[in-house]
Parts: C-alpha cells; structure tokens; sequence
C-alpha cells in the first residue's frame, strides 16, 4: 500500500529540501515518491514552483492548511496512488502549523480507513532554532510566543529529525540529539543532512517500514498560547515580472532585494522566520534564493548562469510583524531595489495576510 508521511517543523528548518531529498534516495532505489506542497496562500509558492522544476513528482494544495482540506488531499493522495503508483507520498504542513496529528492522520484513519498508510508523523528541527528551546534560550530576534511553536511541533512528533548537520560540528550533532531524546523521549529521532544526503537513507528506510500509532498529544492546540504566537505571524506572497532594455545581474538584484527587505525589517524591529524567492528568465534559466531571518546571511540554493533581461519572480515571506505593515515594506523594497537597477515593474498578484486579521477564516 502506498504510504503517507507529513513532515512538520518551523519556518526554514528544511522541509522541502529533506522532501526532496527523500524522493531522489527512493527514486535511486527504484521507487516513486511524489511531493505535496501546502501553504495557507494563494497558488504562488516558491516551493512547488522549485521542486516541479528540478523534475520532482510535485502537485500542491494552496489556500489553507491540509488540517481543513480533508476532501481535497484525498483527491491528491489518490491521483498519485493511483495515476501515478506512487510507493510513497510526503507533504508538508505550513510552518508555523501544528496539530497535523489530529486534524490530518486522525481523520485519514477515522473517515477514509484504507487509502493510504500512514507513516510516522514529522517533525524538522534545525540547529539555529533549536537553540530557542536549550537552556540558553536564545530569543533569535523572534517573538517569545514563538518558544511555543517550536516545542509544541516537536511535542507532537513520532519522529524528530535533527537537520542541517552539515552546518554544525559531530560534537554538536551529538549533543543535540542527547537534547532532543531525553525532552521528546517517544519519538525517534535522526540526525540528517538532507543538502548533502547524509542520513537520508536510514531515515527514509524507517519511514517505509514504520507505521504511525497517531497518538494523542496535548500540545495545547487552539489555547491562549497557540493563539498569542499565531497573532504575531503574517503571510505574504507576490507574483511580479521584472524587465529591462540592457542585460541585468539577476542574482545580484535578487540578493539586493533580500538585503533591502531585511533593512526595513531590522528598522521596525521586526523579523522574517523565511523569506523565498524564485526567478525565471525567458530562457528558462532560474535562480532560487533564501533568508532564515534579519540575523542570517541569504542562501542560494540555485543561481543564474548569466545576465537577463527579465525575470519572472515569485516572492514568499512568513514574517513575525503585522500584516500592513509587512505588506508596505516589502512593495517598498520591491519598487526601490528595481528603480536602482533600472527595471520595469508589473505585478500580477499580491497577497498578504495575518492570522488573527479579520476576514481571515482558518480555523
């Protein structure tokens, strides 16, 4: 039977990369694993848009967490099942998201018994973060009400994966899985490098093999603590082209964008958890590009073999700062950082939204 794993975790802890990790070891072991995209927005995700492009089985839910759209995953589990055989399918849940245990694997087992297997529930950590819940108690220019959800989704986990290794010492590898399986002692936990591959195999071995129990957690879902640290994220995407008479540096702009978005950031005294961006030429070169916060310097993940002359760019932001205001700030850093390089702008959709704004009916 086709199994099914979610993988959890913070905002930039990895998800997509360890779900594409995970699908290229099953691929080279002669299996098929699609990947499922979910965000809260509409359909401008850098994450699908990047995994499709790099030639990953990938389809995507948009629109609001998987948790309350039970009937459509369904819908996507059984295309790939079923049209596309897959031996495995993994999909993320948004990163602030907890509660996937019982609103997604519970209700999978209690109203559509037998379509898919589940396997063991999530959870990504990454060393940086997780230095928010040691006893230094790092705050990482974050709200405090954050310490919440970074514990509560590994609460929840049957299994923890510690990634980003390759970042950090084998001492600290050690110690940090001591951390993890003395705080969370019911669930696995692996130590991975889903960038370098390092671990993948054991992991994606266990998640094969290994059924969920989907037990009960109390990770105080919907309490005044889940509440207080949901009201300090706001979402932003935006869909734009970018165009110029001469041949341009998209990389550079890309990085120049990213520093101006964190300037204006650092000068309200906020902060950006994960900011994405995505580019595309006319001739279908890409450059793809990160930021784990104000503090963190910008990852390339994929650059431009070249100058341009256009660049198609989708722009994803998950920001610990009220939504109006992020909202003017990045249109801002976006109309300014193309002026200096002397580009037309044309936008063709922006959306940006709080979790507790009105109107906005996520449960």
């Amino acid at each position: 039977m086709t199994k099914y794993a979610v993988i959890g975790g913070f905002l930039g802890a990895g998800k997509t990369t360890l779900m594409m990790a995970l699908s290229g070891h099953m691929k080279r072991e002669g299996k098929t694993c699609a990947i499922l995209v979910n965000d809260l927005g509409a359909k401008n995700l850098v994450d699908e848009s990047y995994t499709e492009s790099e030639g990953f089985l990938t389809d995507e839910i948009a629109g609001g967490c998987i948790c309350y759209q039970t009937e459509n995953l369904v819908d996507r589990l059984r295309r790939f099942r079923d049209v596309h055989r897959a031996d495995m399918i993994l999909s993320d849940i948004p990163g602030c998201g907890i509660g996937g245990l019982d609103h997604v694997y519970r209700k999978l087992q209690e109203e559509y018994p037998g379509e898919v297997s589940l396997s063991p529930f999530v959870a990504v950590a990454d060393p940086e973060r997780l230095r928010r819940l040691l006893p230094e108690c790092a705050d990482l220019n974050l709200p405090p009400e954050m310490g919440y959800l970074f514990d509560a989704q590994l609460r929840e986990a049957e299994v923890i994966v510690l990634n980003k290794t390759d970042t950090i010492s084998p001492e600290r590898v050690s110690e940090l899985t001591a951390f993890l399986k003395k705080r969370y002692p019911e669930a696995e936990v692996f130590a991975v490098s889903a960038l370098e591959g390092t671990g993948v195999d054991r992991l994606a071995g266990y998640l094969a093999a290994a059924d969920s129990r989907v037990p009960v957690r109390d990770i105080g879902y919907g309490g005044p603590e889940f509440l207080a640290a949901e009201e300090k994220m706001s979402w932003y995407n935006r869909q734009c082209y970018l165009k110029s008479e001469e041949p341009f540096d998209g990389n550079r702009f890309a990085e120049s964008l990213f520093d101006a978005i964190r300037g204006a950031l650092r000068a309200v005294g906020r902060n950006v958890p994960h900011l994405k961006a995505m580019g595309e030429t006319a001739e279908n070169d890409m450059v793809k590009l990160s930021l784990l916060g104000v503090d963190y310097p910008v990852r390339f993940d994929r650059k431009l073999a070249g100058p341009c002359r256009s660049l198609r760019l989708i722009l994803n932001a998950r920001a610990a700062c009220e939504s109006e205001m992020l909202d003017n700030l990045m249109d801002i850093a976006l109309r300014e950082t193309a002026k200096a390089y002397g580009l037309s702008l044309r936008v063709f959709f922006t959306e940006c939204f709080g979790m507790m704004d009105d109107g906005f009916d996520e449960p």
